[in-house]
C-alpha cells in the first residue's frame, strides 16, 4: 500500500523550507552554469528544483546528491553510458536541462560550459520541501524515503517527461532556484555511481548524512 501523504509529512517532511520561494524569487540564471561542471555540481549542494504543473501546483526539493561529467577531461564520456551520441546532446548551451535514458531509467542533467563542449551536472537526489501529496500521485511508494532519492526516482516524481529536453533552468514549469549553501564540513564527496571509467574523479557530491541519498554505490573507494 503506498505510504500515505500525512505519513510522510510527519516523519521526514522538512515544513521549514517549504515557503523557500519567499525568500529566493529568481531560479539560475543559465550563466551560471557556464563554467567547470564539478564546481557547479558541489555549489548546487542545497538548491531547489521546482516543477509546476499545468494546473498550478507545484512540487519541489532541494539537491542532495549530484555528479559532475567534464567530457574535455572524462574518461567516462566515451565509454559505457556516454557514447558519441550522448557527448554531443551534453554539448547544448549551459544551463539547458537535458532528458535522457539510461538501462529504462529517466534522468535529468543541466549542461554546463560553453555551447559546443560537452560537459553536464546530473541530479542524482532531492530532499522533497513542497508537494509531497502530488508528488505520491506520480509515484506511490511504501516506504517515505524512497520517493526522490535517486536520479529516476525524482524525475518520475517531479513528473518531469522529455518535453523538459533543451529548455532552460529558469523555465515556467521546471527551474532550479538558489538555496541555502549546504556548509563544506557537510558534503562528502566521493566517485561517481555505475561508471565504466574515470572512476577515480572524486565528482559525486553529498550532503553529508541525509536520508534522502540514493544508495548507488561509488564505482570505487578514494583513498
Amino acid at each position: 500500500m503506498p505510504v500515505r501523504a500525512a505519513e510522510l509529512e510527519a516523519s521526514v517532511y522538512p515544513k521549514a523550507l517549504t515557503r523557500y520561494t519567499r525568500r529566493v524569487r529568481l531560479p539560475y540564471s543559465p550563466a551560471f552554469f557556464a563554467r567547470d561542471p564539478v564546481k557547479v555540481a558541489r555549489e548546487l549542494l542545497g538548491s531547489v528544483l521546482v516543477r509546476t504543473l499545468d494546473d498550478g501546483r507545484k512540487m519541489a526539493g532541494r539537491v542532495v546528491e549530484a555528479e559532475a561529467y567534464d567530457c574535455p577531461r572524462d574518461p567516462s564520456c566515451t565509454a559505457g553510458r556516454f557514447h558519441a551520441a550522448r557527448s554531443a546532446e551534453l554539448s547544448l548551451p549551459p544551463g539547458t536541462f537535458l532528458f535522457w535514458v539510461a538501462h529504462t531509467h529517466p534522468l535529468l542533467q543541466v549542461a554546463c560550459r560553453e555551447e559546443g563542449i560537452s560537459a553536464s551536472v546530473l541530479l542524482r537526489a532531492l530532499e522533497p520541501v513542497e508537494g509531497v501529496v502530488t508528488m505520491l500521485e506520480f509515484r506511490p511508494v511504501t516506504a517515505p524515503l524512497n520517493l526522490t532519492s535517486g536520479p529516476a526516482k525524482l524525475v518520475q516524481a517531479l513528473h518531469i517527461t522529455p518535453d523538459f529536453r533543451g529548455q532552460m533552468v529558469n523555465g515556467e514549469h521546471l527551474a532550479l532556484y538558489p538555496g541555502e549553501r549546504v556548509p563544506d564540513e557537510q558534503v562528502t564527496i566521493t566517485a561517481r555511481v555505475g561508471i565504466q571509467a574515470g572512476q577515480n574523479l572524486p565528482w559525486r557530491f553529498t550532503e553529508t548524512g541525509n536520508r534522502w541519498i540514493s544508495s548507488g554505490r561509488p564505482s570505487m573507494e578514494l583513498l
